[in-house]
Parts: C-alpha cells; sequence; structure tokens
C-alpha cells in the first residue's frame, strides 16, 4: 500500500512539475510576442497633411501603417477633397497601429439661411457672412447717414434673410456713405406730377415717402400738392437736405388748384403750363 502511495506521490509531482514548467514557457512566451502585439516601442511621429489632398494624405498615413477614419465639412475659400484637420496634430508621438482622424472639404457646399445684415456696420456683416460660411462680394455706396448696411444682395438681386443658399456664395452690400454725404438744396417738386417730381429726387440722391389726398387713379399723372421740407420762400435761402434723406410728399389725383412752388398761393389747374 505503502508503495502505491509512494507512486501516486512521485506522479503527483511530476505532473505539477509539468504544468509549472508549462505555464512559465507559455508566460515567457506572452511576454515576448506582446512586443509584438502592441507594436511596443514602435513608435512614431505623424506627419502634418493639414491642407493636402486626402489622395495624398491617405498614402502617406497608410504606407506609416496608420488606419484612417473620415469626416467632413465644407469651407469655401478650400479647394474640395482637401484635409482641413487631422487628430492626432501632426508631430504627436503615436503607435503605427493609431487610428488617425482627418476632417475633409465636402466637394458639394451645404445650403444655410441668408442671414439678416441690414442696418449693421461692415464688420459687424463681414463676421456674420463668415460664420455662416458666406463671402462678401462686391460693396457699393450709397449716401446715408447711418453708414451701416442698407442692402443685400445675391446674384445681383436682394434677398432676403432666412432664403436657403449655398455656403460659400458671394453676398454684395450696399453701404451708407457717411463720407460722401454732402448738403444740397431742396429742389421745389410742388405743382409737378408724380413721376417728373421722383425723376428729380432720384436724380439728387434723395428718397421719399408718399402720401396720397384723396382717391389716386393713376400716380404717374398726379400732382404734387405739399413737400416735406420745402424748398423755402428765399430762393437765394434754400434749404438743405443730406444725400439719401428722405423727404415726404403729398399727391392729389385732379387737384382745382395747383400750389406754386415756393409761395402759398394757388394757381387755377387751367393755367398750369403743359
Amino acid at each position: 500500500m505503502s508503495i502505491v502511495n509512494e507512486k501516486i506521490r512521485r506522479s503527483f509531482r511530476f505532473n505539477l512539475l509539468v504544468v509549472l514548467i508549462l505555464f512559465f514557457v507559455a508566460y515567457i512566451l506572452f511576454f515576448s510576442s506582446l512586443k509584438c502585439l502592441t507594436h511596443h516601442g514602435e513608435e512614431v511621429k505623424v506627419p502634418n497633411v493639414t491642407g493636402q489632398p486626402f489622395e495624398t494624405a491617405e498614402k502617406i498615413l497608410k504606407d506609416m501603417g496608420f488606419e484612417l477614419q473620415i469626416d467632413s465639412t465644407y469651407e469655401p475659400t478650400i479647394k474640395a477633397l482637401t484635409v482641413l484637420k487631422q487628430v492626432p496634430d501632426s508631430n504627436a508621438v503615436v503607435k503605427r497601429s493609431r487610428i488617425i482622424l482627418l476632417t475633409i472639404n465636402k466637394t458639394t457646399p451645404l445650403m444655410t439661411p441668408m442671414p439678416n445684415l441690414i442696418n449693421l456696420s461692415l464688420r459687424g456683416a463681414i463676421m456674420i457672412l463668415k460664420n455662416n460660411k458666406l463671402i462678401l462680394g462686391d460693396t457699393t455706396h450709397r449716401p446715408d447717414i447711418s453708414g451701416a448696411v442698407l442692402a443685400q444682395k445675391y446674384n445681383g438681386n436682394d434677398i432676403a434673410s432666412g432664403q436657403l443658399v449655398p455656403q460659400g456664395s458671394r453676398v454684395s452690400l450696399v453701404l451708407g456713405d457717411q463720407m460722401n454725404n454732402p448738403d444740397i438744396p431742396v429742389p421745389s417738386i410742388v405743382g409737378i406730377a408724380f413721376d417728373q417730381a421722383k425723376f428729380i429726387l432720384e436724380g439728387n440722391g434723395l428718397g421719399y415717402s408718399v402720401v396720397a389726398s384723396g382717391a389716386i387713379t393713376d400716380s404717374s399723372s398726379a400732382i404734387v400738392v405739399a413737400q416735406v421740407p420745402s424748398s423755402g420762400n428765399d430762393p437765394n435761402v434754400p434749404a438743405k437736405m443730406k444725400e439719401g434723406e428722405q423727404m415726404v410728399i403729398t399727391i392729389q389725383q385732379n387737384p382745382d388748384q395747383i400750389p406754386s412752388s415756393n409761395t402759398n398761393s394757388q394757381t387755377p389747374l387751367n393755367n398750369k403750363q403743359k
């Protein structure tokens, strides 16, 4: 019986020794291969591919053993399919198997609502255009005391806020010109047809608003019966306005009498010069 027990003990010790040896060998093999599996010690600097065409950047990074993940956005001033951003940044030290995130410029712009730029300063308008990925186009000036944005145009036409336009579109602005806003004599338009009055006001760079006296059936032939401000009673000392300012004019379809331009007298309609 003791001989049997001795054999069992020897067998147990032998098997335990074998297990220990196998475990030790596996331990050595595991940590020996861990370096290969994790590429330990194979760290490299990430190259700078920002600004490169995607095709070029992809080849450079894949040749260095990197994996790629792609995102996209749109920048109107940069060529399509250009790398806009990379993560990690260039010169970061990483393992070769690291995933590099590239943000690529889209080929087709997104649509964006047109912002409201009216009454903003030029600087404020440019900032809002940039935030909406729109580009400042031509700027023209019109006499106005505000010096702010008076109109916003797309493809030569006025564009309302909220209307969708492609990102990267050029938006032209009409700006008030405070530096070139001289005093001009107020023209006398009382007693003349509305169409002729408009021509005179627009020729002098003046705006206008219209008040109707009675029913108007044909505005072009209606007569101007009053204006504010007036041209003054003394022709040698005319009233002054700034270019871009508004005159209020009152029109009447068929007045019985036509007021004289610079006096309070009334002129009979049948005496009006044709």
